[in-house]
């Protein structure tokens, strides 16, 4: 049986302190402790608006990236928010997600939720 190594989080809540407490406290922590080898975080929704918007988050992203986390975000989602420059901006990979996230539930790949 192999282990799964690769963990994906699907971030769809736009509240600031849930960013920065639980998605961004995790997925850096993850990389910098070992607890994962790969972590993908998956923007999805209102956080898109939030990360263009706001300073702190933005911050988050930057050290995020800087760990090595691979921080994606749902295209059609930033192109209905009006932000999918923004994220680009900041080094964020604006994608089509519909597909790869029923593939990772297909393939019961690990993904939390928040």
């Amino acid at each position: 049986m192999s282990v799964k190594k690769h963990l994906y989080v699907l971030w769809t809540n736009d509240n600031p302190v849930t960013a920065e407490k639980m998605v961004f406290m995790y997925t850096i922590n993850s990389l910098l402790k070992g607890w994962w080898e790969k972590v993908t975080l998956i923007v999805w929704g209102a956080p898109a608006k939030l990360v263009s918007e706001n300073a702190d988050i933005q911050s988050k992203v930057k050290q995020a990236l800087e760990a090595g986390v691979h921080i994606t975000a749902c295209k059609a989602c930033a192109d209905q928010l009006g932000v999918t420059g923004d994220l680009e901006k900041l080094g964020i990979e604006v994608i089509y997600w519909g597909v790869p996230l029923t593939e990772i539930l297909k393939n019961d790949e690990k993904l939390l939720t928040i």
